[in-house]
């Protein structure tokens, strides 16, 4: 029985194209002989009593990353929601009082969901009501479709930014006076 393997674009001591070790983000360092006993002798014999220090490669300075602003983190998980790609529940923990159920309504009817492109954000614009809550407004894009999302932040007793008012553009729906 002859039995024959292939891999695709292998070459022996790698590891197979779709394989990466996550604890090494930068990948393995590149593997470098050993000298071996002789060599070390024969390189011993010729230095001299003054050597040089070992060269350090120079260190590039490390930029802060920034951080982003709760408005542009919030259109885009409200942007996965409405579009589909994320279920509604994975919002819960990030609306507050009828946001969520906006929310839930908002992607039952399916208006930001599309066939081939995907939509994005193309614009954030936000107006800073006063320290603890922020209006922001989103263009979202899909192909040459434009649509407008609005939502409110407010920040909670725990310092955590929470999606409090939602809406899309389109007709708005009556709310009940007695919530």
């Amino acid at each position: 029985m002859n039995k024959v393997m292939t891999r695709a674009n292998h070459h022996p001591g790698t590891r197979p194209p779709g394989r990466r070790d996550t604890r090494r983000p930068g990948g393995t360092p590149p593997r470098t002989p050993r000298p071996s006993a002789r060599t070390t002798a024969d390189s011993e014999a010729r230095t001299t009593s003054v050597t040089a220090p070992p060269a350090v490669p120079p260190q590039t300075p490390r930029r802060a990353v920034p951080r982003p602003r709760p408005t542009d983190v919030f259109a885009d998980r409200l942007l996965l929601v409405l579009s589909g790609q994320r279920p509604v529940h994975w919002m819960l923990g990030h609306t507050a009082g009828r946001a969520y159920d906006e929310l839930a309504r908002l992607a039952d009817h399916g208006l930001l969901r599309t066939r081939g492109t995907r939509p994005i954000v193309r614009d954030i614009g936000y107006y800073i009501v006063h320290s603890g809550a922020v209006e922001a407004f989103a263009r979202i894009g899909a192909g040459d479709q434009l649509r407008a999302m609005a939502f409110r932040l407010e920040k909670g007793p725990d310092l955590r930014w929470r999606c409090t008012a939602l809406e899309l553009d389109g007709p708005r729906t009556p709310q009940p006076d007695g919530d």
